[in-house]
């Protein structure tokens, strides 16, 4: 590193501004430069000393947590960033019951009102059609909108969190070539904003899936878009997975789940394919044995019997429970970024 006079000591507000992020809806991470999701990790590398002692940057500020569809990690890690960050919660998490929209209120009226009690929402909702269409009825009326999962589509704080423990591991991303690998492509929201965060950071996706279902149109349009560097394979064989893992040299293995509840019949479809999916623990050293070179495994969780074997958890190979400790940094600094802490 050459010296000049920007050389200084780091200010974390500094950082955070870099994002660029301070009042906008985060939706796609498409909408995100290189450069600035390159900041937001930083900050949040500079939060994980903080992640259980706290510190108080956005005191006084609140965050509303609307989610139409069960959560564990996303909603509890958010509302757990924001005290972290000295900031209080509203929570709802059955809002076709007990809130107005079980009066019929609409939802772009809803976030317009909650607005008014909020400075940031993070909303999980079905139908990514309907939300997308009430944020933009409201667009400059509204607190900033993270989307924590819209339909099948889009996921961005799921992708954010699985390319910053790729970033913490790997450092480089553009070094790294990463397989998605699912029955469904058509319904791996997070598999797909995974992989626009990778295609921003410069890294090889190489997607495995069956033909009957692929990814959402949408999403090949903006990896394009992007000058992503993507493949796509189908209907392929457990082994010739495996082949494909060694040819590609791929660095890591994500499997985005089933976001199927768990009484539907497509579930029981989703998981009878998944045998051409299915990650053992000997074909990883298998792997190690004839490429010298770790492969890790990712899932997006909750997890299911069946989607790989779970006796790679206490082994290098595993970041799905790595990616949870890394969780509450990200969205400390996401969400400090979103409401800003000048």
């Amino acid at each position: 590193m050459a010296l000049d006079t920007n050389f200084k000591t780091r200010d974390i507000r500094e950082v955070l501004d870099a994002t660029h992020m301070r009042g906008r809806d985060i939706t796609f991470i498409d909408d995100f430069s290189f450069e600035e999701i390159l900041c937001l990790f930083q900050a949040a590398e500079m939060f994980e000393p903080f992640m259980r002692t706290g510190l108080n940057l956005l005191n006084g500020k609140v965050l509303y947590t609307l989610f139409f569809q069960p959560s564990t990690r996303t909603r509890c890690s958010h509302e757990n960033a924001m005290l972290r960050l000295g900031g209080s919660v509203i929570t709802e998490t059955d809002p076709l019951h007990s809130a107005s929209f079980a009066k019929n209120e609409s939802l772009a009226d809803s976030l317009r009102v909650t607005s008014e009690y909020a400075d940031v929402i993070v909303m999980r909702h079905p139908d990514d059609k309907e939300a997308l269409q009430a944020l933009n009825a409201i667009k400059g009326h509204n607190a900033p909108v993270i989307s924590g999962g819209y339909g099948h589509v889009t996921h961005p704080t799921q992708g954010l969190l699985d390319a910053y423990t790729c970033w913490r591991a790997f450092e480089d991303l553009s070094k790294v070539t990463v397989a998605i690998a699912t029955p469904d492509l058509s319904r791996a929201r997070s598999g797909h904003s995974f992989a626009l965060t990778l295609a921003a950071m410069g890294a090889k996706i190489i997607y495995s899936g069956i033909s009957a279902l692929p990814m959402p149109e949408v999403v090949r349009r903006k990896l394009t878009a992007m000058g992503a560097h993507f493949e796509e394979h189908f209907d392929l064989t457990k082994k010739e997975n495996e082949m494909l893992y060694m040819d590609k040299k791929v660095d890591l293995i994500y499997l985005p789940g089933c976001s199927v509840k768990k009484d539907d019949p497509n579930r029981a479809d989703f998981e009878r394919k998944m045998a051409n999916f299915y990650i053992s623990l000997e074909m990883l050293k298998t792997i190690k044995e004839k490429t010298g070179k770790t492969v890790g495994l990712h899932h997006s969780l909750p997890r299911n019997p069946g989607e790989f074997d779970f006796n790679i958890d206490n082994t290098e190979h595993q970041l799905y429970f790595r990616a949870i400790g890394f969780s509450v940094a990200l969205r400390m600094a996401l969400l400090a970024a979103v409401v800003g802490v000048r």
